[in-house]
């Protein structure tokens, strides 16, 4: 009997493969991203030490007005934002990390945003 193989699963593999030849210094970290049904979150991140330098999301704090963090345009203010926060920290070149995810859509939207936005890769 055949078994149905998860997108996710999937995904993870992809991910995994990925990561084996992506890694992050501290002079050119890795902008990771994650997409949910509902949000997008990236993450600067330098993989010799393991830290997140920045991050940014679709999740807004108490207070702030709430829009949808599951179009191109929410993740095209996120790809903005982490430009933004990472030149603040004086980084202006990434290695990219999709994530396993195909590179079109908001993951696509995201990069074309962060590249305008100043980011390197």
């Amino acid at each position: 009997m055949l078994t149905k193989i998860k997108r996710n699963t999937v995904r993870q593999r992809v991910h995994k493969r990925v990561r084996a030849k992506v890694s992050g210094t501290e002079q050119r970290p890795r902008l990771n991203v994650y997409r949910s049904l509902n949000h997008i979150y990236t993450q600067l991140i330098d993989d010799a030490t393991g830290a997140t330098i920045v991050a940014a999301s679709t999740i807004v704090k108490k207070g702030e007005e709430k829009t949808s963090g599951g179009n191109i345009d929410a993740a095209k203010a996120v790809g903005k934002l982490i430009a933004e926060r990472a030149q603040e920290k004086g980084i202006k070149k990434v290695v990219f990390d999709r994530g396993g995810y195909l590179y079109h859509g908001r993951i696509k939207a995201l990069a074309d945003a962060a590249r305008e936005a100043g980011l390197e890769f």
